[in-house]
């Protein structure tokens, strides 16, 4: 019920913005936020259930990937971006030894990536078409304390520094 209501404050209140909900495994799951307004969907692994909701939907969705066959998988099924889970075991070079024979992936690390200019440059470097943060940028903390301030300008922040690092 809360992601309806989000779903529907952002469509009037925030033109332009998308909203989207990771963390799902199952295709049930999948189908329900996309009926309450979701406009994308992540996954922590290679769902084929939920590749079928979502293509059949023409949601875009990022399937968890840790390998390269995984990744191939992912993109047979229809995935433009394949999200790299957990990204503090795969790291940069992963990236870049995929990206040497399959130039053609779109690849997003999440997990260990901090906003940090020089983390951020490092997976850049690597070739990632953008990067998943999400305890590194909203703080648990901040979020019980209701301290909007904090997370807008830790945002604004880290925005800044990957438009800095990636100029286009």
């Amino acid at each position: 019920e809360q992601f309806s209501e989000l779903s529907k404050y952002v469509l009037n209140e925030l033109p332009g913005m998308i909203l989207g909900v990771g963390s799902l495994t199952d295709a049930a799951s999948a189908s329900a936020y996309i009926m309450r307004g979701a406009n994308f969907i992540v996954t922590p692994t290679l769902k084929k259930d939920i590749a079928k909701v979502c293509n059949r939907r023409k949601i875009p969705w990022m399937a968890g990937c840790g390998s390269l066959t995984e990744i191939n998988k992912a993109e047979e099924y229809g995935a433009d971006i394949i999200k790299l889970f957990p990204g503090t075991t795969l790291g940069p070079s992963f990236v870049k030894a995929i990206l040497g024979p399959q130039p053609w992936s779109c690849l997003m690390p999440t997990g260990g990536v901090s906003t940090d200019k020089e983390n951020l440059n490092l997976w850049f470097e690597s070739g990632v078409v953008c990067v998943g943060l999400g305890s590194k940028l909203i703080v648990d903390q901040w979020v019980r304390d209701k301290d909007f301030q904090k997370i807008t300008e830790a945002v604004q922040k880290t925005l800044a520094t990957i438009k800095e690092i990636q100029p286009q």
